[in-house]
């Protein structure tokens, strides 16, 4: 009988969505490839400590790597939008550039450098010689042999390959961008389009399946929808109807948590930036993919499969290490157990309401949360400590809270079904900030 009513106060528990901004922060990006030397027999080498100069050209601005030793470059931190002219050049080599790139995550951008005389081209330079991506330096020979002919048209060929490769992913960089920011301005419209949003999102990761950006602002468009979704059916009196809705929302909020765990894989594998304004858009980008996935998880383990709780308090748990303000993170922690709570793990919930009394036995939430785990468990040598818990909350929660009422019931409950009265033992008391 504890269970059906236990049901009951569950229930009680408004569906709240917590709207935090992570769709508004800066994105960065990185940009690699790979850049080669032709040789004299027609062979291709990695050419070293070439120079790869990113010029923005929508605004000012200007980036520059070099490649390793194995002809690999690579340049975390360049900002999400913009166009850029990306020239490379080399002792000994003819340089060449291409026009119009708009970079966004990892886009590959290779090269094949000719013999020459190791030129650095200058973005004055390059506008004189036109947006062709022509090499400028050396001129070529006047006559040739069949030899050289098979070879220049050989390399002619794996330039042409080249320059289409980087056309392709110029044109996915300007898809990705314009998907983003149309994605962004449905998301936080007001309100909110979702539809359009999620629609924009797919449409920039069908460029780039890969891009963590549109995953996790797609994730978060998932999971707000799925609630708004969810608060609309479980009001439906028209059955059907009722269970379609909730079935959509189920649905959005697991392709939620799917999206946005590939982010945050995605996230994890990028190379660490080096310089402080990239390392501060990495740190960002990567708390927003381990927020949303936090927070589509506790949706799954709670309304759509609650053998996921497991998952879940591991997402919770990242979220909680990422987290760096104290008050912050005893809230996430509290969200963390009532989540396990929800989703019916009540020994887990317990324990995770344990630390928070270890550290303050004040806190409502964590009285609130170890009175109801113990009351879910089952089995009634812990009513009494469970009425104990419920009592102290309901003692200290302001009559604003909207889970006292359901508190108040499961206490009569208690007192009239079980015969269990609470006690005004307190807890030890332990180190630790008191909350209100």
């Amino acid at each position: 009988m504890f269970n059906k009513y236990l049901s009951h106060v569950v229930a009680a528990a408004a569906l709240m969505l917590s709207l935090s901004a992570v769709v508004a922060r800066a994105q960065s990006v990185q940009i690699s490839g790979k850049i080669t030397l032709r040789q004299a027999d027609g062979t291709t080498a990695p050419a070293q400590n070439a120079v790869i100069d990113l010029y923005r050209t929508d605004i000012t601005g200007k980036y520059e790597t070099k490649t390793n030793n194995k002809g690999m470059y690579v340049h975390a931190g360049i900002p999400f939008a913009g166009t850029y002219t990306i020239a490379v050049s080399a002792p000994g080599a003819r340089p060449t550039f291409s026009t119009g790139v708009k970079v966004s995550q990892q886009p590959t951008n290779d090269f094949t450098l000719d013999p020459g005389d190791g030129t650095r081209l200058t973005l004055a330079q390059i506008k004189a010689a036109g947006t062709g991506g022509a090499p400028v330096g050396a001129a070529p020979p006047a006559s040739e042999s069949k030899e050289d002919k098979a070879k220049r048209e050989a390399m002619e060929r794996e330039r042409a390959e080249i320059e289409a490769k980087n056309k392709r992913v110029t044109e996915g960089n300007e898809i990705v961008r314009r998907t983003f920011n149309a994605g962004n301005d449905a998301l936080n419209a007001k309100p909110p389009r979702y539809d359009e949003a999620i629609t924009q999102y797919r449409e920039g990761l069908s460029a780039r399946a890969d891009e963590p950006a549109l995953l996790t602002n797609l994730s978060e468009a998932l999971r707000r929808r799925g609630v708004d979704v969810y608060n609309v059916a479980i009001k439906n009196p028209d059955a059907e109807a009722k269970t379609k809705g909730l079935e959509a929302a189920r649905k959005d909020w697991s392709d939620a948590a799917t999206a946005s765990q590939k982010a945050l894989e995605i996230i994890k594998m990028q190379t660490a930036a080096t310089d402080l304004a990239a390392q501060t858009n990495q740190s960002q980008n990567r708390l927003a993919a381990i927020t949303t996935r936090a927070l589509a998880m506790k949706f799954v383990a709670t309304k759509v499969d609650q053998s996921q709780a497991p998952a879940a308090q591991v997402a919770y748990q990242e979220y909680i290490e990422a987290e760096t303000d104290p008050v912050k993170k005893a809230k996430l922690q509290a969200d963390a157990a009532q989540m396990l709570l929800d989703a019916g793990a009540s020994d887990q919930a317990a324990q995770e309401a344990q630390k928070l009394l270890t550290a303050d036995p004040d806190s409502i939430d964590a009285n609130r949360i170890m009175g109801l785990a113990l009351f879910q468990s089952g089995d009634k040598a812990k009513f009494q400590e469970a009425a104990n818990y419920l009592q102290r909350f309901v003692d200290k929660a302001p009559d604003t809270d909207p889970l006292k009422q359901s508190a108040r019931e499961a206490l009569e409950y208690l007192k009239t079904a079980e015969n269990v009265k609470p006690t005004k033992t307190q807890p030890a008391r332990t180190t630790g900030r008191r909350r209100g």
